[in-house]
C-alpha cells in the first residue's frame, strides 16, 4: 500500500467489539484481571492502553520499525532514550539540535556523567573524526531544529557501525511522510508528535520506534519503568492527525516553497535556509534522502536583533508562538525562544543569531503566506 491508504489503515483495524472505524479512547486506568496475572492484555494504564497500542503499532509501521512507543511528550521520549544509555558513555550529537534536547543532554552531561560531543555532521570527515572515540550512541536531527541542515543518515550509519555505536534520528521535521531513517539503517527514530504526527497544536507527545525486536523489549521496560506516557485522549488525537499527514505535508511544503521564494533575494536577508531550495548546501542529498522538502523555512536578517523584532511585529497571517507543525502558520525568534537555554557564545557558534527567524509555514493558501513575509520584511 502507498503512504496515503496506510496512514488510514495500516495498525489500524475497526474495534474488535463494536466494529467503530475509529479507534475508541479507552479512559481506563486500571484493567480486570481473572486471576493474578490472568488478563486479556493489560493491567494498568501506565503500562498499556488500547488507544496507545493502537497509536503505537500504527507508528512502528509507518517508520518500517519492529517496536513502537508513544510518551508524553518529545522530551519524555528522549529521557527514556537517554535511560538506556549506561554512566560514563558517550554521545556524539549533531551540533545545531533543538534548544530543549540540548539543555537535556546537558542535564545528563552534568548529573550522570554522560560524554556529549557536538559535531557538524554535514561533513561526514568530521563524523568520522568523533567516532575514532569509543561511542555509544550518535544522535541526529535532519534536518536540523532551526538551520535546516541535512545529514546523510546512510553514511553516518556507515560509520557508527564501524563503530559499534548505535544511530538515533529525531525525524520531526520531514516525518515518515518525507523521511524513513530505520530504511536507510538507524536504529532508533525519535518524533515530538506535537508538531506534524498530531499536526493541529492540541496536544503535547512524543514517540520512540525501534529497529530490532530485542532493543523494542528493553525499551517497552524503559517506557514503563521511567512512566512518561501520554493519557489515550492525547494518543487519540494523535492517530487522528496521522490520518490527514500525506496530504498535510503536501501543503506545508507548497507554503514552505512559496515562502522561501518570496524571501530569497531580498536586501533585507542574509540568508535562506530551506533544503527545497537549489542554493541549500544539501539540497541533492534532500532530493535523495527525502520525498518532499518539508514544511520549515529558516531566515536570517540583516540588522540583527532589531530587524527580528520588526519582522516579527509586522506579521498579520503568522503567529509569534513556540511550536511548529501545526495548520496554522507559527513564527519563532530561536535566540530568545527555543533556544534561549544555550549560551550565546555556543548558539552564535553555530550560526543561531539574534537575526534568525523561524517559520513553520502551516496550510494556509500559500500566495497569503508570501505575501505576509514580503510585507513583514518592507516594514522593517
Amino acid at each position: 500500500m502507498r503512504f496515503n491508504t496506510r496512514v488510514l489503515h495500516d495498525g489500524q483495524p475497526a474495534d474488535p467489539l463494536t466494529g467503530a472505524v475509529n479507534t475508541p479512547i479507552y479512559l481506563s486506568s486500571t484493567f480486570r484481571q481473572a486471576a493474578p496475572n490472568r488478563n486479556q492484555g493489560y493491567v494498568y494504564g501506565r503500562s498499556g492502553n488500547p488507544t496507545r497500542a493502537v497509536l503505537e503499532a500504527t507508528l512502528a509501521r509507518l517508520e518500517g520499525g519492529a517496536t513502537g512507543l508513544a510518551f508524553a511528550s518529545g522530551l519524555g521520549a528522549l529521557t527514556t532514550l537517554l535511560e538506556s544509555v549506561p554512566s560514563g558513555q558517550r554521545i556524539v550529537c549533531v551540533d545545531d539540535v533543538y534548544g530543549g534536547t540540548w539543555r537535556l543532554f546537558e542535564h545528563h552531561r552534568r548529573q550522570f556523567g554522560l560524554r556529549v560531543d557536538y559535531v557538524d555532521m554535514t561533513d561526514l570527515t568530521r563524523l568520522r573524526e568523533a567516532l575514532c572515540e569509543p561511542a555509544d550512541l550518535v544522535y541526529l536531527e535532519t534536518p536540523t531544529n532551526p538551520l535546516l541542515k541535512l545529514v546523510d543518515i546512510a553514511g553516518a550509519v556507515r560509520l557508527a557501525r564501524s563503530a559499534h555505536a548505535l544511530v538515533a534520528v529525531d525525524n520531526t521535521f520531514a516525518t515518515p511522510a518525507l523521511q524513513r531513517p530505520i530504511e536507510l539503517g538507524a536504529d532508533i527514530v525519535l518524533h515530538s508528535t506535537t508538531k506534524y504526527l498530531g499536526g493541529h497544536s492540541d496536544i503535547i507527545g512524543g514517540a520512540l520506534v525501534l529497529k530490532q525486536v530485542e532493543r523494542g523489549e528493553r525499551f517497552t521496560w524503559l517506557q514503563n519503568a521511567v512512566g512518561a506516557v501520554p493519557s489515550p485522549f492525547d494518543c487519540y488525537l494523535v492517530l487522528r492527525g496521522i490520518h490527514t499527514l500525506g496530504v498535510r505535508l503536501r501543503a506545508h511544503g507548497e507554503s514552505a516553497r512559496a515562502v522561501a521564494e518570496a524571501v530569497s533575494g531580498s536586501r533585507r536577508v542574509r540568508a535562506v535556509h530551506y533544503p527545497g531550495l537549489r542554493s541549500h548546501p544539501q539540497h541533492a542529498l534532500a532530493r535523495r534522502q527525502m520525498s518532499g522538502f518539508g514544511g520549515m523555512v529558516s531566515v536570517e536578517l540583516e540588522g540583527g536583533k532589531r530587524a527580528a523584532l520588526r519582522f516579527l511585529k509586522n506579521l498579520k497571517v503568522f503567529t509569534l508562538a513556540e511550536s511548529l507543525g501545526g495548520v496554522e502558520s507559527l513564527v519563532d525568534h530561536p535566540a530568545t525562544m527555543t533556544h534561549a537555554s544555550v549560551p550565546r557564545r555556543e548558539r552564535e557558534a553555530h550560526g543561531v543569531t539574534d537575526g534568525l527567524v523561524r517559520l513553520s509555514c502551516g496550510i494556509e493558501d500559500p500566495e497569503d503566506l508570501a505575501d505576509d513575509v514580503q510585507r513583514a520584511l518592507r516594514g522593517i
